[in-house]
């Protein structure tokens, strides 16, 4: 079962650490996420709840008459203190965690939020639940970099130290190949496996 999973698009205020902070996307996010899913269709879409993410996917449902749901485990993870800050602002206030947390987010995780576990375990989860179900329906995921980023460490078989370098821009559409017992077919590592430090 092929799978495809769409990261909301820019977002108003800029790149900041934007976890469970409700921000709307930005004319430029929609254009991407538009961009994105040009001449494409679905049978059913799933989305996380906050707006940079529903918004678009409900947009979306109503233009290609699918059906839309809601689903709290693929929001993004909670940063915590670092919620709404630049990674210029985290510099000066916490230089320490925050590189520690670049280096090995399976080990640092944003003080007062959500550890990379917590994240792995119900992304792991949301997706067993939508992969498993009955049908083999087209399924379009519009979700976050984080859960997004979990996805592709399992299909390029890589460690979760390593998450954070994995590719995932803005609008970026990608496909993740699912076999029947819900796991991630495995892919070689290859295209779209670095990238800067995290953000929304």
């Amino acid at each position: 079962m092929l799978v495809q999973l769409l990261r909301h698009g820019e977002t108003d205020g800029g790149a900041r650490y934007c976890g469970l902070t409700d921000v709307a996307l930005s004319a430029l996010g929609w254009h991407q996420m538009r961009t994105a899913i040009a001449e494409r269709s679905w049978d059913v879409i799933v989305s996380s709840p906050l707006r940079r993410c529903a918004a678009f996917a409900e947009t979306l449902a109503r233009e290609l008459a699918v059906p839309c749901r809601l689903e709290p485990d693929l929001r993004e993870m909670s940063f915590g203190e670092w919620e709404g800050r630049t990674a210029a602002e985290l510099m000066d206030m916490d230089r320490q965690c925050l590189e520690r947390f670049w280096a090995d987010p399976s080990v640092q995780s944003p003080p007062g939020g959500e550890s990379l576990a917590e994240l792995h375990a119900r992304v792991t989860a949301v997706w067993q639940r939508l992969v498993t179900g009955p049908g083999n329906a087209r399924m379009l995921i519009v979700t976050h970099g984080g859960p997004i980023r979990l996805l592709r460490a399992a299909q390029l078989r890589m460690p979760l130290s390593l998450v954070l370098q994995i590719d995932v821009p803005h609008g970026a559409l990608i496909d993740i190949e699912c076999l029947a017992d819900g796991s991630v077919s495995p892919h070689p590592v290859g295209e779209g496996s670095m990238a800067f430090p995290a953000n929304h």
